[in-house]
């Protein structure tokens, strides 16, 4: 097996990340869940042009914090059995909900399943912070020179995808104990999130998860592709890094390790040990701090990209629900 261009296996299960947490972390994410609880999400199901004789298709919107209206893909079985399983979908950064198509298996298989548009990225929602529309890109650093870190866009994004997976729990005939989430790279690291927020989720499928350990990238060179947008940040408004300090500080609020320890599921991570995207131990500095129960696979050949016969473990992992 070759080596990880990171930390060799034994430093990766001891790794607990560079990145600092906020003293008032927890207070944070406190109030953010209960603004989320308090908010009407007066959800909508708008039927979509694709239907299949087994799955019920429709565009599912809902309103999170700051009024956002939030869209999801929704698809459920034509002829639901009581108290069947949820799963929860999410993208990867700039991307979207997907196709119809992708999900129709896992209704055959019994599931409803949602899968959620970021609000200002490459899907449906709507990110009012600005305009809008899509945004694509920025995201991290969306809110970091804002004078309250309650303004940092990825507390929104979390909370809509903690959201989302409440809202699969109160559907009909949906068992709110059999509801897992998955996702790849920010996919990954919004499963992290929403099961550090909706405690009751029972099971995530986290993929080489994003948003975790900004400073060790940053320290390893690798702000680059996905992580562009900070170096850019600190070219454009911190060019002698006098805030350096501060900016990671403020970006430990976003920062899904310091989530991961809230998480009650069970946890299955999938990591590609030549990830130079999302670096295996930034993945793991979210991982060591899950004291649930937990497994990870490896792809020691891979890196930021399709893990074979990740799809296929992902859909055995969640059938025991």
């Amino acid at each position: 097996m070759p080596l990880t261009f990171d930390l060799s296996l034994d430093d990766l299960s001891i790794y607990k990340g560079r990145n600092p947490r906020p003293n008032d972390f927890d207070d944070y994410w406190d109030e953010g869940v209960a603004r989320m609880r308090a908010v009407d999400p007066n959800p909508e199901r708008i039927p979509a042009a694709f239907q299949t004789d087994f799955a019920a298709c429709s565009h599912f919107w809902f309103t999170g914090i700051n009024g956002a209206r939030v869209h999801a893909k929704l698809l459920e079985p034509t002829d639901p059995a009581p108290g069947h399983p949820g799963i929860v979908m999410y993208h990867g950064y700039s991307g979207d909900s997907g196709g119809w198509l992708e999900k129709l298996g896992w209704v055959a298989a019994g599931f409803t399943v949602a899968a959620l548009d970021c609000r200002g990225q490459g899907g449906l929602s709507e990110d009012p912070g600005g305009t809008k529309g899509t945004t694509l890109r920025g995201h991290i650093v969306r809110g970091l020179s804002d004078d309250g870190p309650e303004h940092l866009a990825y507390r929104s994004i979390f909370l809509d995808a903690a959201q989302l997976a409440g809202l699969v729990m109160a559907m009909d005939d949906v068992d709110p104990d059999r509801v897992g989430v998955t996702g790849g790279s920010q996919g990954g690291g919004l499963s992290i999130a929403a099961a550090a927020l909706e405690p009751r989720v029972k099971r995530a499928a986290p993929v080489f998860p994003f948003l975790t350990d900004y400073k060790r990238t940053w320290e390893m060179d690798l702000t680059v592709n996905a992580y562009q947008e900070l170096r850019d940040w600190f070219r454009k408004y911190d060019p002698q890094h006098k805030r350096e300090d501060a900016a990671f500080a403020r970006l430990g609020y976003i920062d899904v390790q310091h989530l991961a320890p809230r998480i009650r599921a069970e946890v299955l991570m999938f990591t590609g040990l030549m990830d130079q995207i999302c670096p295996p131990s930034t993945q793991f500095a979210a991982y060591n701090k899950i004291t649930s129960p937990k497994s990870v696979e490896f792809f020691p050949d891979f890196g930021h990209e399709a893990l074979p016969g990740s799809n296929e473990m992902i859909f055995e992992f969640m059938q025991q629900l």
